[in-house]
């Protein structure tokens, strides 16, 4: 789901910068402006593959001059968890389910309130990743599992 988050931001960040590539090569717009910034953001933390991701679409989203508190809130809180989650050296579905509970309004300290199903979802996820599972068996187990 966040993939295709990352990837629509992409894709919305390439098409809104089209028309300034047909108006003039020379001037850069301010998304042009902002994806050098973040680029270099990026490069300067050594940041790669999904934190990277992540770390350019809340970037993208958010225009440093009129950024809101909350999104200025929630790139705070998205700094912090991706310095912890490095610090700890977590990797692969570790790390994006650490990801996920740290950036979660309660930092992760609220199963009681979550609904049966999600629990459920959150088991069938972590036994399905103490199996190894990935792509159409992992689907297939999650199907089967959610739905006992």
């Amino acid at each position: 789901m966040t993939r295709i988050r990352i990837v629509l931001a992409a894709i919305a960040a390439t098409l809104l910068s089209l028309p300034a590539w047909a108006q003039d090569k020379d001037k850069s717009t301010a998304q042009q402006e902002r994806m050098k910034s973040c680029n270099a953001q990026a490069s300067k933390k050594d940041m790669k593959g999904d934190e990277r991701k992540a770390f350019m679409s809340e970037c993208l989203k958010a225009d440093s001059k009129g950024a809101s508190a909350k999104q200025s809130a929630q790139q705070d809180k998205m700094k912090s968890c991706n310095a912890q989650a490095s610090k700890k050296g977590m990797k692969g579905d570790e790390r994006k389910a650490f990801m996920s509970d740290c950036l979660s309004a309660d930092g992760g300290k609220g199963d009681q309130k979550m609904t049966a199903q999600q629990q459920k979802m959150k088991s069938c996820n972590a036994q399905a990743s103490k199996k190894g599972m990935k792509g159409d068996e992992r689907q297939a187990y999650m199907k089967k599992c959610l739905s006992d």
